[in-house]
């Protein structure tokens, strides 16, 4: 009798296991076709706007002063955003299969931050909005890979701007733990609706579709920002609320603070 309840008992969890990894493979399955066909469209933009502009250079505008140049700056912009796809796709590629090799040093995180900053001012004047630094005196180490966590303030800090509203702000914060520093960037622009926060860090995944292409992103920044600091052994948090603002926060290991 109880080796009979036992074969049940293992014949259910066995059957249960099984239904769990057919319904993983079809998750996956799904994942796949949703990224293909993600990858395809993002790619066929540009290049069908490259195809239309040469087609149309070719067929005679070429020697039409009044457009020829115009067209050729509109194809440049397409081929720069198709490199910036594929320079990107590479680096989720990397990402994912364990090819990147972090170079971890002591550095400070005040000076890298304030060099991401000064990278946008150009952009932020434009918007009439106001980058605010941590203010302090002191440096404050980090150990990590300065290029990958630069990589990953810069993701974070043009996603604030071209989602932050004109007039409004983006600010830099650091709180400091007994073994990490906590880095936020915050802005005060149009916010994401709670039920997009889960999905933000996929590849392509757009909360504003339209307005997404009209700024130029690829799609793959924050799933960027998410390994790099997967690779890094640490996580990001998202707080958003609609017409309010959002704020981005990961952590770093600290080493030394500068007296």
């Amino acid at each position: 009798m109880k080796s009979d309840k036992k074969r049940k008992k293992k014949h259910y969890i066995i059957k249960q296991i099984k239904q769990q990894q057919i319904q993983d493979l079809k998750r996956a399955a799904k994942y796949r076709r949703e990224f293909l066909g993600n990858v395809s469209h993002e790619l066929k933009t540009p290049i069908f706007n490259i195809q239309g502009y040469v087609h149309t250079l070719l067929d005679g505008a070429l020697n039409d002063d009044n457009v020829n140049i115009k067209y050729l700056q509109r194809t440049s912009k397409s081929i720069d955003r198709l490199i910036a796809i594929i320079d990107d796709l590479d680096s989720i590629s990397r990402l994912e299969s364990d090819e990147l090799k972090l170079e971890k040093t002591s550095w400070d995180i005040l000076e890298l931050m304030s060099e991401i900053f000064e990278t946008f001012e150009v952009k932020t004047k434009k918007k009439n909005i106001e980058l605010i630094l941590p203010k302090r005196k002191r440096s404050i180490m980090v150990y990590a890979d300065r290029n990958q966590i630069s990589q990953v303030l810069y993701n974070l800090v043009s996603n604030a701007i071209k989602y932050g509203r004109e007039g409004g702000f983006v600010k830099g914060i650091i709180k400091n733990n007994e073994t990490n520093i906590i880095l936020t960037i915050q802005d005060d622009g149009i916010g994401i609706e709670k039920q997009n926060i889960p999905r933000l860090f996929e590849r392509f995944y757009r909360v504003d579709k339209g307005r997404s292409r009209e700024e130029g992103g690829t799609g793959l920044g924050l799933a960027i920002v998410k390994h790099i600091l997967e690779v890094h052994e640490e996580q990001i948090s998202v707080e958003s609320t609609k017409n309010t603002g959002t704020k981005f926060s990961f952590s770093i290991k600290k080493t030394i603070i500068n007296e």
